[in-house]
């Protein structure tokens, strides 16, 4: 701010004060470069919309003011009027009429700022008229794909992001199934806001004795009469001295009550309660408080139906939704009213003297009745109306005979008046049913149920004469004559109604004829069953697929407890595939779960007759004998099976076991001589070395191993029990030189590393057992036995954190190996097995250890309903480990009863365990090879008792 200088004077006069600059005149003024307000003081500058304008710019429009007086001609833009100078560059963007910087429009391009001012004439409509109609044919072209192109782009995003009412569809479909109860049953929604669900500060105080003394003094009962009761001479009470009320006794006194009323409805004779819940119910529920709107909506209702009856008079419907509305508006007489002029209007429909019926008291329902059937003599509803409502099965018989005689043709009223009469009554009746309803076969295989054998057959033949397409009339023949005794009929009987019944040109369904077959069995004619299994199972399948169909079938039919059936599809099968092992074998597991032993032994000596040359029917042949007790019938059956089959070796072995089992040892040596002069195979001589050791020839038993590994170096057993031996007789430099010889021809036997380690640890210690274990897995890598005997090696001499790290690999390496994890549970510290096992059972879940281990908790905890599932689980899944049957054995005996402890021992020596860590060393031992399964049990069970007394005194 810069004024004129003043002219000095002598004497200076201060300006006026009108002539003061203004205080805020800065403002107004250009600001310095670079300025930013407030950055002085440490504010930061900002830009508003107003500071830069709007985001688009405007046009140039033309000058439309009256100083343009010069305007250019139509159709010139705004260029230079002819004539000008142009010499002058200053301004040439205002003369222009446009902005030359302006955004270029890559469809116009600068046509709108070149013609923006131009006229729009006939031939620019038309020409935009033609480019539109060329537009909308090019678009036309491309509808149909680009409405399917967006139809499928709207159907994925839909899939992907559906709708709240989509996601639950399913679920408002299903709704419609739910019955009324099912509604009700549904809980109301509470308040489940966070308002209500914090929990607000209560503050609790002892009970002041005042408060105590005065509840006391409320509940005391006072014999003496008050003074001034004594006063009024002891027979009013004062109005002043009237003591509050006790609602406690008030509600015990109603209780009281009610219960007296109970009891006086209560029968004195048998002490049993006459009172009928259903219709008490009824009666509370009948008591319903009428809302405002229900009001309304009867009454809505009542002036539609009146308006349905008046306009259409006779229309049953309406009258009877006129009744039945003015029924739950509570206003029985009404609705009797108008059901009764429903009569009147409509005599000829059923449905509204059933609905009369109804509403009538029980002395006027006869009378309505009457007056139906007497309106409409053929209704079959009015006539068993009729009959219910009579209480005697005399009279509802005179009923039903009565409207016989108006209906004869009536199924339904012949049936009902057949279930009354008695078995005489009955036949006289059906007689006539059957010549009134010629076409009902129910009416004639009940008459022939009720006729002599010489009569129903008559009876059958005529219904076979009048039904020709029915297959029940020659099934019923086919049980007729079995139950007769006529057993070479029944399947003749059941054929020539299968060639009779395709003459007429019916469909033999073979589904439909097996289940006919089940039925038979049901009712106890085998030899119908039978008959149909026989002339029917073949009809309809081809023959390359008769052997899997007919095995499904009977696999099927077992299921379902049809055994009768099952055992009739195998005997055809049988005579259709004479040589078909997998049959024979079948059916003899059937015979074996269902049938008897003297069955079973006769269909094993037809299978050995046809197939001779198969092992497996000879050697059950021979195993069922043995379990018989029968031991020389057995041992024939083999002589025959080794006649049949010189040289197989399966057959020298059962022979062997058989008289090893036997305590024949010198007979099982013999058989086994034998094999090995006939060149047996290492089975041979590792019996034969298994034979020396029961006998205790150390000697024998030495050779017979050495001789057999000569000849069969890869064969690890023989090695093991070499080294086996050596260390059972304290020679344990010999036999870890077995092992490891054993290994060089074994290297991947991992029972061999494991007896090497276990050798080490006996007589190095841990380190050497530690090294063989390592250099194991280096062979043999991901296996958890290697693993898992290494962590228990570590435990053993208290290495915990060493086992930790070593398991912790272990699982790395073998993620889903159940014994592993079942390892890591039994580790794990109590607060950390259930998050253990949780993981177990997702990575492994249907392995029987983990399912034991898991049971072992469950038992822990006291779980008793749990553990016996889980252990039960874990024995279905591996009926092969004993060591599951031993624990599940032992926990019936502490939390079971005798039945669940015999139930346990059963299913144990049906399944005869071969496996299992503690019950392969109990079940080889010397001492114990001819032990049964029952005693191998017991004594794993005392195992596992030792074990964990071990555990209790270690820990």
């Amino acid at each position: 701010m810069s004024g004129p200088t003043p002219t000095p004077t002598p004497t200076p006069l201060p300006p006026p004060p009108a002539a003061r600059p203004a205080r805020y005149d800065f403002l107004n003024s250009k600001p310095p470069p670079n300025y930013v307000a407030g950055l002085g003081r440490g504010a930061t500058g900002f830009t508003t919309r107003s500071d830069i304008g709007p985001a688009r710019a405007a046009p140039d429009l033309p000058d439309r003011s009256a100083s343009a007086a010069a305007a250019p001609a139509v159709g010139r833009g705004r260029g230079k009027p002819p004539g000008e100078d142009d010499g002058d560059d200053d301004g040439g963007d205002e003369e222009k009429g446009y902005d030359e910087n302006q955004k270029f429009d890559e469809f116009e391009g600068n046509d709108a700022g070149l013609f923006s001012n131009a006229d729009y004439d006939d031939d620019d409509r038309e020409a935009d008229a033609v480019w539109e109609s060329i537009d909308q044919r090019m678009d036309s072209r491309r509808k149909d794909r680009r409405e399917a192109r967006l139809k499928q782009e709207i159907e994925k995003y839909r899939a992907s992001n559906p709708k709240i009412t989509e996601q639950f569809a399913d679920l408002k479909r299903k709704l419609a199934d739910l019955s009324a109860q099912e509604w009700e049953s549904i809980p109301e929604i509470g308040d489940y806001s966070l308002r209500n669900k914090k929990k607000r500060f209560e503050s609790f105080v002892p009970v002041p004795d005042t408060l105590l003394e005065k509840a006391r003094q409320e509940q005391e009962h006072v014999t003496a009469l008050d003074p001034k009761s004594r006063a009024a001479g002891g027979t009013e009470t004062p109005w002043a001295q009237t003591p509050v009320t006790d609602l406690t006794a008030v509600g015990e006194g109603r209780g009281t009550v009610l219960s007296l009323k109970l009891d006086r409805l209560s029968d004195s004779v048998s002490g049993l309660t006459v009172v009928d819940p259903k219709g008490y119910l009824t009666d509370l529920k009948s008591m319903k408080i009428t809302s405002d709107a229900e009001i309304s909506d009867i009454k809505k209702a009542r002036l539609l139906l009146k308006s349905v009856t008046q306009t259409n008079p006779k229309h049953p419907p309406g009258w009877i939704a006129a009744a039945r509305l003015e029924e739950i508006a509570g206003k029985l007489q009404a609705a009797r009213q108008l059901i009764e002029r429903g009569c009147e209007e409509c005599p000829k429909n059923e449905d509204v003297w059933l609905e009369a019926c109804r509403l009538a008291s029980p002395d006027e329902a006869k009378a309505v009745i009457a007056r139906g059937v007497m309106s409409i003599p053929n209704s079959v509803k009015l006539w068993l109306q009729a009959a219910k409502l009579e209480t005697s099965d005399l009279n509802k018989s005179r009923v039903l005979r009565k409207g016989l005689e108006h209906i004869p043709d009536s199924v339904r009223l012949w049936k009902a008046v057949v279930e009354l009469a008695n078995e005489e009554d009955a036949r006289l009746l059906l007689h006539r049913a059957v010549e009134c309803c010629p076409l009902h076969v129910e009416l004639w295989l009940a008459l022939a149920r009720l006729e002599t054998y010489d009569q129903a057959r008559k009876v059958l033949n005529k219904a076979r004469e009048k039904l020709p397409k029915e297959p029940a009339i020659w099934i019923t023949a086919a049980k007729l004559e079995e139950a007769n005794g006529n057993t070479q009929s029944v399947s003749k009987v059941i054929e020539r109604g299968i060639r009779s019944l395709q003459r007429e040109g019916m469909d033999i369904d073979r589904e439909a004829w097996l289940k006919e077959a089940e039925a038979a069995e049901r009712a106890g004619s085998v030899l119908t069953c039978q008959a149909i299994v026989k002339n029917t199972i073949g009809i309809g399948v081809d023959d390359e697929d008769r052997k899997r169909t007919w095995v499904a079938d009977a696999e099927e039919c077992k299921k379902r407890g049809s055994i009768e059936t099952a055992r009739a599809i195998y005997a055809h099968a049988l005579t259709v595939f004479l040589t078909k092992k997998s049959i024979w074998l079948k059916a003899a597991q059937l015979e074996k779960s269902h049938g008897t032993r003297e069955s079973l032994d006769a269909l094993l000596k037809k299978a050995v007759n046809y197939n001779p040359r198969a092992e497996v029917l000879w050697l059950m042949a021979a195993k069922e004998k043995w379990l018989a007790g029968d031991v020389p019938a057995a041992r024939a059956i083999l002589q025959e099976a080794y006649a049949a089959i010189p040289n197989s070796e399966e057959i020298w072995l059962a022979a062997f076991k058989l008289e090893f089992e036997n305590n024949e040892p010198e007979r099982a040596r013999m058989l086994l001589a034998k094999a090995r002069e006939r060149g047996g195979t290492e089975r041979v001589w590792m019996k034969s070395a298994i034979v020396e050791r029961e006998l205790g020839n150390v000697t024998e038993e030495r050779r017979l191993l050495e001789e057999g590994l000569k000849l069969f170096p890869s064969f690890f057993k023989l090695w093991l029990m070499l080294g086996q031996m050596e260390d059972r007789i304290n020679r344990g430099a010999k036999a870890k030189e077995v092992y490891e010889n054993g290994l060089k021809h074994c290297p991947s036997c991992i029972p061999l590393w494991l007896s090497l380690a276990s050798l080490e640890e006996k007589i190095s210690g841990l380190s050497k057992s530690r090294a063989v274990l390592t250099m194991a897995r280096k062979k043999n890598p991901a296996t958890p036995e290697l693993w898992l005997a290494a962590i228990r090696a570590e435990l053993r001499h208290a290495n915990k954190k060493e086992a930790d790290a070593l398991l912790a690999k272990a699982l790395q390496e073998c993620p889903t190996s159940g014994i592993l994890w079942a390892a890591s549970i039994e580790m794990a510290s109590r607060h950390q097995r259930k998050g253990k096992s949780s993981d177990a059972i997702k990575r492994c879940d249907h392995d029987p250890h983990v399912i034991a281990t898991v049971s072992k908790l469950f038992w822990l905890e006291r779980k008793v309903d749990k553990a016996r599932t889980w252990l039960n689980r874990a024995v279905t899944l591996a009926p092969d480990i004993g060591d599951f049957w031993a624990l599940y054995y032992k926990f019936e005996l502490q939390h079971g009863n005798a039945d669940t402890q015999k139930d346990v021992l059963k299913r144990c020596v049906a399944a005869e365990p071969k496996h299992g860590e503690k019950w392969q060393a109990i079940s080889k031992a010397v001492e114990n090879s001819h032990q049964p399964v029952e005693a191998l049990l017991k004594k794993a069970v005392l195992a596992f008792d030792a074990d964990e007394i071990l555990n209790a005194a270690g820990a």
